[in-house]
């Protein structure tokens, strides 16, 4: 697995188009949301621009760095029929297809890291009152993340259509799982039902490590959301993940 993640490195260096997706638009995308959110009364929610800004950058790099990059990279590396060359050898399934992503995971990590020391430098994000649930859900968003790619790279032909393929998730999350209006803002009605989508828990437990406002029981039940989310996913991926090219 580390000669396979070794390997995945090299091609995503060489990449331009995966580079500039995976590593320059989660980062710049967090500059457009600005004058959204201070247009928005997130006073009134308890929070503060920084504690909306944090969570929809991690949000960003989530889906841009991880997700869309992985299902093009699992899509590429199929029609190539790597895949299936690397399975006569000694590595399993769950093997290969980890430590295709482990560079991306990485890449996805370090981001997080570098959009939290931002936020807390320019936007005066406090210290986060819950460190450990923060932690949850960047992990578990990870995770969730890169098992949702390998689901959507199973139904997705070309590389090229993958940007297309990924764009449901994307937008669905983008609107509804809190990344550009938080959750607290929409009615009550509304946002129970959006908080079952698979990013809100990573959402949530992010914007809880800072606040700490989410009690014991709400971090179990939102910690458990994101579980159910990325076991469905893994049972998807292995009931239904194609090694032969689609063409």
């Amino acid at each position: 697995m580390a000669a396979l993640a070794r390997a995945e490195l090299t091609l995503l260096r060489r990449s331009k188009a995966t580079i500039v997706a995976a590593v320059l638009v989660p980062l710049a995308l967090p500059f457009s949301l600005r004058s959204v959110v201070d247009g928005m009364d997130v006073g009134e929610a308890g929070l503060s621009v920084g504690l909306v800004m944090l969570p929809a950058s991690i949000g960003f790099s989530l889906l841009f760095g991880v997700y869309g990059a992985l299902a093009g990279i699992y899509t590429a590396r199929r029609e190539e029929l790597v895949l299936k060359r690397l399975r006569t050898g000694e590595l399993g399934d769950a093997e290969i297809l980890t430590g295709s992503a482990l560079p991306v995971l990485a890449t996805g990590l370090v981001q997080c890291l570098v959009l939290v020391a931002g936020c807390t430098a320019f936007l005066d994000v406090p210290a986060p009152e819950a460190p450990h649930l923060a932690v949850l859900g960047i992990l578990s968003g990870l995770v969730m993340c890169a098992a949702l790619a390998a689901v959507t790279a199973s139904v997705t032909r070309t590389v090229e259509s993958a940007q297309v393929t990924t764009m449901p998730f994307v937008i669905v999350s983008m609107v509804g799982s809190g990344v550009t209006v938080p959750l607290e803002l929409m009615p009550d009605r509304v946002a129970s039902v959006l908080e079952l989508l698979p990013l809100s828990p990573v959402i949530t437990l992010v914007r809880g490590g800072w606040t700490g406002d989410l009690s014991a029981y709400e971090a179990l039940g939102t910690l458990a959301t994101a579980l159910a989310w990325t076991v469905l996913a893994v049972f998807a991926v292995r009931r239904w993940f194609r090694w032969e090219p689609r063409r």
